[in-house]
């Protein structure tokens, strides 16, 4: 969970339509959804068809969605729950691979997760009979020890695993760990595929996504929230003077709204640079300020939200974040298609997988 599967399968589908022209995708089984005309449908394949309209009916693409219930349904009746539920991920599967060349199957956490209704991700592997690929984070000894564990319960139900892929990794120890993993994974057979860096831009949330995380109301500049990154969080816990060594453009300054010292401080800067404004400003503990620091404010096209937590729970649950890439990342998904085109091997993933095309030849 959180290792990148989604960010890898959203590069391996454009990757995949350099090879093959009709490529089809599917998450059978999903827990974070939305509704769409009226049928439950997992984000990521929410995400990948906005981004690539990949032309199958969404629903089919997220048959099975896990609610926070859905577990004690099935436990009282796993008998009668079970053949439902693999039905309807066959024929999901069925539809998002008529007249495709390819299918990209992505799964949801470990190999294990699903167990507890019959329905791991190694087991829905090998209901559709597809080959696997482990993507993990980065670092040595841990790739090395997940991929085995997460291996043994592939190869328990027939799985192959064809590769791995290791993700977020500090591009000054590529080197050393596409040495020491190569040889670590090549130990249990199975190969490396792959290492992606670290992008900061992956991992910086939008001041939209931060608003939701802390259930934030806009007082300013709402529009600028999805396009805004954030690199740094700066609690105005000091004066107005030492604050203006912080007022840079990837910036965000968490204070009270009777700070209004600072909130001057911010606005004088954005009037001398606009361009290098801060990010945004988030007040604390319900308190506005002033009129007339409000109207100040307007006048700029600083991002303004009010958050009801006090200062020291807004940093820890925007530190606390995962960043998911949303639908309207416009910046991100250059990057992530770029990522998987430069960094994994898909001439030797599509020979493992034992696909045909003729480009391979």
């Amino acid at each position: 969970m959180n290792d990148g599967k989604t960010t890898t399968c959203l590069g391996l589908f454009q990757a995949l339509r350099s090879f093959f022209p009709r490529v089809g995708f599917i998450k059978p089984i999903g827990q974070r959804f939305v509704e769409v005309h009226g049928h439950k449908v997992d984000e990521d394949s929410v995400l990948l068809d906005t981004i690539y309209q990949v032309r199958v009916p969404i629903e089919s693409m997220s048959p099975v969605a896990i609610d926070g219930k859905f577990t004690r349904r099935y436990l009282k009746s796993p008998e009668e729950f079970l053949p439902r539920l693999e039905d309807d991920i066959c024929r999901a599967f069925d539809r998002v691979s008529w007249e495709k060349d390819f299918t990209l199957i992505e799964g949801t956490g470990h190999a294990g997760v699903g167990s507890v209704f019959d329905l791991s991700n190694a087991g829905v592997a090998k209901l559709l009979k597809a080959k696997a690929v482990i993507v993990c984070p980065g670092g040595i000894g841990r790739p090395i020890d997940e991929v085995a564990l997460n291996k043994a319960l592939f190869d328990k139900v027939g799985v192959e695993v064809v590769g791995a892929i290791i993700n977020k990794v500090d591009p000054a120890k590529s080197d050393a760990i596409r040495e020491h993993v190569g040889k670590g994974l090549a130990r249990i057979g199975v190969p490396l595929l792959g290492l992606l860096p670290v992008e900061r831009v992956l991992t910086r949330p939008s001041l939209q996504q931060i608003s939701r995380e802390i259930k934030g109301r806009w007082l300013n500049a709402s529009d600028r929230g999805e396009s805004t990154r954030v690199s740094r969080l700066v609690v105005g816990a000091m004066t107005a003077q030492s604050m203006t060594e912080h007022l840079r453009p990837d910036t965000v300054i968490i204070t009270p709204g009777d700070r209004e010292d600072i909130l001057l401080a911010a606005i004088s800067g954005a009037q001398q640079k606009p361009t290098e404004a801060v990010a945004g400003v988030i007040l604390t503990n319900d308190i506005e300020p002033g009129s007339k620091v409000q109207s100040l404010i307007a006048q700029t096209n600083i991002p303004v939200l009010m958050a009801a937590d006090d200062s020291y729970h807004v940093t820890s649950k925007i530190n606390g974040m995962t960043v998911k890439t949303q639908p309207g990342d416009s910046d991100k998904i250059p990057v992530i298609k770029r990522l998987i085109h430069e960094h994994v091997d898909m001439p030797q993933l599509i020979r493992a997988i034992g696909a045909q095309n003729s480009a391979l030849h």
